[in-house]
């Protein structure tokens, strides 16, 4: 073809063989990462630990930063800040910004959850972000989260990953008896108040009242004497369900990786690696893993939350200078993720102006929905620089809109990083099956992604 014409390329059809070794290689520690982290709790406290090991230290507001320094600031435990002090000037160089997420979808157990019901006890829920609620009937589930217990202490929970646990369960009809549910659109096939969570089926048969003989009444039996609980601690208590599943190849190449949180773990985990492997000191690196940006951004752990500020301004202050100073030589790629083209469903997708599977990073100019709303739409002129070094570093990327026009949206980060004056536009990895509890990336995509968050902060 000629040099004139644009062509998007595939990383497989032009990777020799130490590529593919690298990014097969890198693809085993990121698997590593989407099991271990299931939950925001999680993803922080993996991180941290990781932080800690190359030498990062906690950050206290107040403290003054100088050059060369290492630290994190673990917001609420769901929300990673990393912060790595370069030997540049940051008022004039600003700080190079990687923000990303870590919340994914799920459904959570209500405050007041536990009833039973003939014969069964179950949990109400109130699911998180944006789910297609029917995918999430009939699978392993498994129960992660915190509880503060009535004496103040706190219990970390994790069942339904080891393969002596139990999972849970949420019910569909058969097929032979669900003629009036098939009839429903598909989004209303399955009503948010119907995810409800098998939790058990044996009564308390040696209760001494009849009233006690229940199922729901030896469920809390079985909380209280395995994890000193009573049924009041549901109520100071952050406990989801998510899919029960490991991270795994996907198809005989194992080209593909297929598990729950790729939404946005996928590019949280290029973020802080490649901060931590890029070597060069000379900018000052901001990377962000926030939480909440399923539903808004909103809450003290989302971007939204004055502390991504606050922290912009103990840099500023710890060199004399203003933080408008710093924010207006900024920069920042919002890492996140597009929607893979799928041929199965080509007409959501404009072919010329969708990102392709194993295509490399993929640059997503602007999001929203319809015309453009609810997102910042990055210049020209932070693209054109962007392809610049990009090119020059070798980085494999290509370009992608959320869908056809008029045929949906979404948003990400990005608008809150921009409104501060921060050059910013989406970078991430194509997911097919985006929101679903088992997605896919392709390796190739994630590696280049990796990549082009180390050329951006080297």
């Amino acid at each position: 073809m000629s040099e004139l014409s644009y062509k998007r390329t595939n990383v497989y059809e032009v990777a020799d063989e130490k590529l593919l070794k690298e990014i097969f290689d890198y693809a085993e520690g990121y698997k590593t990462f989407l099991d271990e982290g299931k939950t925001e709790r999680e993803v922080c406290a993996y991180v941290e630990e990781a932080a800690k090991a190359r030498g990062y230290k906690p950050f206290t507001f107040g403290t003054k930063l100088k050059a060369g320094d290492k630290v994190y600031y673990n917001n609420r435990g769901k929300n990673m800040y990393l912060i790595r002090v370069g030997k540049g000037d940051v008022a004039k160089d600003g700080i190079r910004i990687l923000a990303s997420h870590i919340d994914s979808p799920r459904i959570d157990l209500k405050q007041v959850p536990l009833y039973e019901t003939d014969g069964i006890a179950f949990a109400k829920t109130h699911y998180y972000g944006g789910i297609r609620k029917y995918q999430w009937a009939t699978i392993p589930l498994a129960l992660h989260g915190t509880v503060i217990r009535k004496d103040g202490t706190k219990l970390n929970v994790k069942i339904g990953e080891d393969e002596s646990d139990p999972v849970f369960y949420i019910s569909d009809l058969l097929p032979h008896l669900a003629a009036k549910q098939n009839a429903k659109p598909l989004g209303e096939a399955i009503g948010g108040e119907d995810l409800n969570i098998w939790f058990g089926n044996v009564p308390y048969t040696a209760a001494e009242n009849e009233k006690d003989k229940t199922v729901k009444e030896n469920l809390l039996r079985i909380l209280n004497e395995k994890y000193g609980m009573c049924e009041a601690d549901f109520l100071s208590a952050e406990l989801s369900l998510v899919p029960a599943y490991k991270a795994k190849d996907v198809g005989f190449d194992r080209a593909l990786i297929g598990s729950y949180g790729h939404d946005d773990r996928v590019c949280s985990y290029p973020a802080y690696t490649a901060l931590f492997d890029e070597t060069s000191d000379e900018r000052t690196v901001m990377v962000v893993l926030a939480d909440k940006e399923e539903i808004g951004s909103e809450g003290t752990t989302g971007m939204q939350c004055a502390v991504f500020t606050d922290l912009i301004d103990e840099i500023a202050a710890s060199f004399g200078t203003t933080s408008a100073a710093v924010r207006a030589n900024s920069k920042c790629l919002s890492a996140d993720v597009n929607a893979a083209y799928d041929p199965n469903y080509p007409d959501v997708l404009e072919k010329l102006n969708a990102t392709y599977l194993s295509h490399g990073a993929g640059i997503t100019k602007f999001t929203g929905a319809r015309g453009k709303s609810g997102s910042s739409d990055a210049d020209a002129e932070y693209v054109g620089y962007l392809r610049k070094l990009f090119d020059e570093n070798g980085v494999i990327w290509q370009t992608g809109e959320l869908g056809r026009v008029d045929v949906g949206g979404g948003g990400t980060v990005a608008k809150y990083v921009a409104k501060m004056n921060i050059d910013t536009i989406d970078i991430g990895v194509a997911v097919a099956s985006m929101h679903a509890p088992y997605e896919v990336v392709s390796k190739a995509d994630v590696y280049e992604t990796y990549l082009a968050f180390r050329a951006f902060i080297k």
